[in-house]
């Protein structure tokens, strides 16, 4: 498996968010931050974060269905979470409506939405995209 900047991926990594039910029509228009798994010259995995200040949101978390059960998401995790370590980020947020437990097991913990920056309240995923019903959760990085 190769990690990869996912910047050239970027139509395939939209195909992996649709087929996973994940949004993807709000998507940055720069992926620097956002990462993509490669096997056998396929797009495996991917994973995103958008950078508000010091604080980071994890999102487009999603394994293609054949590569499920590898290590894939947690390895794209990890990989995050260090880039969020380079570029000081105090805190990873994320919102789910399917993988609460699958994160809770990555040291994240559920918190309520009131208790989210408002950097973080301000991003397209918080406010429009994902519902009101979806599952807030965040992890200290330093």
């Amino acid at each position: 498996m190769i990690i990869s900047n996912a910047q050239h991926y970027k139509e395939q990594v939209k195909a992996l968010l649709q087929a996973g039910n994940l949004p993807e029509s709000d998507l940055p228009e720069s992926f620097d931050n956002f990462l993509v798994a490669i096997i056998d010259n396929e797009i495996a995995g991917v994973a995103g974060l958008e950078i508000y200040g010091e604080y980071g949101l994890l999102r487009s978390v999603a394994v293609g269905r054949k590569h499920r059960n590898l290590g894939i998401a947690a390895k794209l995790v990890d990989e995050i979470i260090t880039i969020c370590i380079s570029k000081e980020i105090s805190t990873l947020y994320l919102l789910t409506e399917t993988a609460a437990e699958y994160f809770k097991n990555k040291g994240f913990i559920q918190i309520g939405r009131e208790q989210v920056p408002a950097e973080i309240k301000a991003s397209s995923e918080f406010s429009h995209v994902c519902p009101v019903s979806a599952i807030v959760m965040k992890k200290s990085i330093a």
